[in-house]
């Protein structure tokens, strides 16, 4: 299966504070907020909710296809990303703007404020899909993450107009987003990616019900924190994953995005949903055990051997004859 994943590439610069946001907000006095935190740890790292999502992909042993735009200051960014087998062909390059940053701080209760700055990624709408696919030899495929707004709205059109089969996952964008250009981007989708929060956000501004929804997508993927996962077909019970445990937290920055990676790794595999979504929730806990989303390392018997943990041996015996990450 050839997925290619469309959304953001940026390099992260990730902050931690040893305090609680709520501790310093007044609720009656939101719409005069002005607040400073002292952060005492800085980590640049890479990020982007698409690279992200192809770095995890290509560590389970797959060759995603990324698709968005980024600066000309991407060059040790996409080496890095060959390198663990991310096919960069379709990367757009902008020759004015800099790759985006995401600014993020995150407090001792895991809660996080966060700055996105787009830069090239506005220019994402000026690439077209059918190239992609004639390179590739068709796509099967096409998620349509976070990205330069009408650049997401070409993707989801492009994707229902030549029949490309795709996931709608607007994620960060929906809180800008109105009603009628989120269902625009979700209609028709084979899947949508939300968290639980995404998913009453979606619910509220497009004034559909969540069975009005599930009646304009053939599938919804609701993460949930440490309540695990849902997903839900029309018609069918929903099926409840937990979470994989975790050895240590220590940054949630780019778990939804590994656990998207998971996912697409067994709909590549032909796996059931339930299958998916535990090899999602098992890579997501790499990320939360790092600093940084692209910094965790994969070994197949580590990996296999936690997955066991969690989800019994029936999901290892699925998951194992199509796993190719490190074996050292």
């Amino acid at each position: 299966m050839k997925i290619a994943v469309t959304g953001s590439i940026a390099t992260d610069h990730l902050m931690t504070f040893q305090g609680r946001f709520a501790d310093s907000l007044v609720v009656d006095q939101l719409d005069k907020i002005s607040l400073s935190f002292l952060a005492d740890d800085l980590q640049i790292r890479r990020g982007g909710v698409a690279a992200n999502i192809c770095f995890g992909m290509a560590n389970l042993g797959l060759h995603p296809i990324l698709v968005d735009a980024v600066g000309e200051d991407f060059a040790d960014y996409r080496s890095w990303l060959e390198r663990h087998g991310v096919d960069c062909e379709s990367v757009y390059v902008s020759e004015t703007r800099h790759t985006a940053r995401f600014v993020c701080t995150t407090d001792e209760d895991m809660a996080q404020i966060a700055t996105f700055y787009a830069g090239a990624m506005s220019e994402a709408r000026e690439i077209e899909l059918e190239p992609v696919a004639q390179r590739v030899g068709g796509l099967d495929l096409v998620m349509v993450g976070p990205s330069d707004p009408e650049g997401m709205r070409r993707h989801t059109v492009e994707c229902r107009q030549r029949g490309i089969p795709f996931i709608a996952d607007p994620s960060q964008q929906l809180a800008f987003a109105d009603g009628p250009f989120i269902r625009e981007l979700i209609s028709g989708a084979q899947y949508l990616f939300t968290n639980e929060y995404e998913a009453h956000m979606t619910e509220q501004k497009t004034g559909w019900s969540a069975e009005e929804i599930l009646q304009e997508v053939g599938t919804r993927v609701i993460t949930r924190g440490k309540e695990g996962a849902q997903i839900l077909r029309h018609g069918e019970d929903p099926i409840e994953v937990p979470v994989a445990g975790e050895v240590a937290r220590v940054d949630p920055t780019g778990v939804g995005d590994a656990f998207r990676a998971g996912f697409l790794a067994g709909l590549t595999w032909e796996l059931d949903l339930r299958t998916c979504a535990e090899i999602g929730s098992m890579l997501a806990t790499y990320v939360l055990e790092t600093v940084g989303t692209q910094e965790y390392v994969l070994r197949q018997h580590d990996f296999l051997t936690r997955l066991g943990q969690a989800y019994g041996e029936q999901t290892v015996a699925a998951v194992q004859p199509h796993l190719a990450c490190r074996r050292d």
